[in-house]
């Protein structure tokens, strides 16, 4: 098989994910239960929300986006929950779900990357369609401050 810049990528692309997988896998490794699930404080995301939000963000965007697969991500429980799944069911989730990445990204067709990827809106969570259909947010208003002598 000739390598042509499109495989090249793809093989890449593939590689990265692996890659960057492992050393999200090395880091849940030196974990326990208590330290995946802890937070600093109630809005701030545990190391256990991170590992779900990326295992729903690669199976939304890469086994849903590009293979046309059902998206069944519900993102706001993957910021909700504050206990659950243990530091072995994290890397088992994390570790199929870029395997399956891998997989799709592997068997894309070169000149599919020409094409235009289509939106997915439609499936994105109802807090991320709300986030994306409002106006963006404008900075508070300076006031001058008034000093009395």
């Amino acid at each position: 098989m000739e390598l042509t810049l499109d495989r090249i990528f793809l093989d890449c692309s593939v590689r990265c994910l692996n890659e960057l997988a492992s050393r999200v896998d090395d880091c849940l490794c030196r974990l326990d239960g208590s330290q995946v699930w802890f937070r600093g404080g109630e809005s701030q995301n545990a190391v256990g929300n991170l590992v779900l939000h990326l295992a729903g963000n690669v199976r939304q965007w890469v086994v849903s986006g590009v293979s046309g697969a059902p998206d069944v991500r519900d993102r706001d429980a993957e910021f909700a929950a504050r206990s659950g799944a243990g530091v072995g069911e994290l890397r088992q989730l994390l570790g199929a779900t870029v395997r399956k990445a891998a997989t799709v990204v592997a068997s894309v067709p070169p000149a599919r990357l020409a094409s235009k990827p289509s939106t997915m809106s439609s499936s994105t969570s109802p807090s991320t369609r709300a986030r994306s259909s409002s106006p963006p947010r404008r900075p508070p208003a300076k006031t001058s401050a008034t000093t009395h002598t």
